[in-house]
């Protein structure tokens, strides 16, 4: 069977000619599987087939979604990485790195509870530990010190919760400012945040609701340490890339 990584790659070297000239969609973005010219060499029915296997996601609302895309990567340009590097040049590299932590042992509340509920004991017990270590021993989760013990980070959240028991992952969804999803997944972030609210673990969420700049703090805090940035693939394939590596990392998680 052919891998998808190679799929990927033959279908950009064989597009190459024919996407020169092309007409962009009035959304702002190519459609690039409109021009694909194959080798007549090639057994195109097989080709087309794996190739579709290969990049297609259930995406009903895929029109929709490329405008979100599009949104996405203006206000990352225009907004959101300006204030990241602003951010960073006005922060020391200790505060920055004690935000990230907190924001970081505040995290393990869901991790904590969604592994709990896929019977992950051993998963549960480690963010035990690393909420009591790092909040006891690390001044509220500002330093790390469970990492540094052999009890290094890991995620869970609603949305692998869901998969773990078997709900489909449903239709692809790219959100506002926080990207690729779809409607499990979705479900999930919104269960995740409830969570935290109602546990208000270190009064952080009620803080929250009275000082928005809390919110905006975590968000810039995300952004900084998430290394993707939009068109660094350089590609016009680069919508369909980013739904199927979301689509594939995400079976992955559930599957852990």
């Amino acid at each position: 069977m052919v891998k998808p990584s190679l799929l990927i790659t033959t279908l950009l070297l064989t597009s190459a000619p024919a996407l020169a000239g092309h007409q962009v969609d009035a959304d702002g973005f190519s459609n690039p599987l409109q021009h694909l010219r194959f080798n007549p060499g090639l057994d195109q029915q097989e080709f087309e087939r794996a190739s579709n296997d290969a990049l297609q996601v259930y995406d009903p609302l895929e029109s929709w979604n490329r405008r979100v895309y599009h949104f996405n990567y203006r206000f990352d340009q225009w907004l959101f990485l300006p204030l990241v590097r602003g951010y960073r040049a006005v922060t020391p590299d200790l505060v920055e790195s004690g935000v990230h932590n907190f924001f970081g042992n505040l995290g393990e509340v869901p991790t904590l509870a969604n592994s709990l509920l896929q019977l992950k004991g051993e998963r549960a017990m480690n963010s035990t530990a690393r909420l009591l270590f790092n909040t006891v021993l690390g001044i509220g989760g500002i330093w790390d010190p469970a990492t540094l013990m052999g009890l290094p980070a890991s995620r869970e959240d609603f949305g692998q919760t869901l998969g773990h028991y078997g709900v489909p992952a449903g239709p692809y969804l790219m959100l506002p400012v926080l990207g690729p999803s779809n409607l499990r997944d979705t479900g999930g972030l919104v269960m995740d945040y409830s969570l935290e609210g109602a546990v208000n673990y270190l009064g952080v969420a009620e803080a929250s609701g009275d000082n928005p700049g809390i919110v905006t703090l975590r968000a810039v805090d995300e952004r900084a340490h998430t290394d993707f940035r939009y068109g660094q693939l350089n590609s016009p394939f680069e919508y369909e890339k980013i739904r199927y590596f979301y689509h594939e990392s995400r079976k992955l998680k559930i599957a852990e």
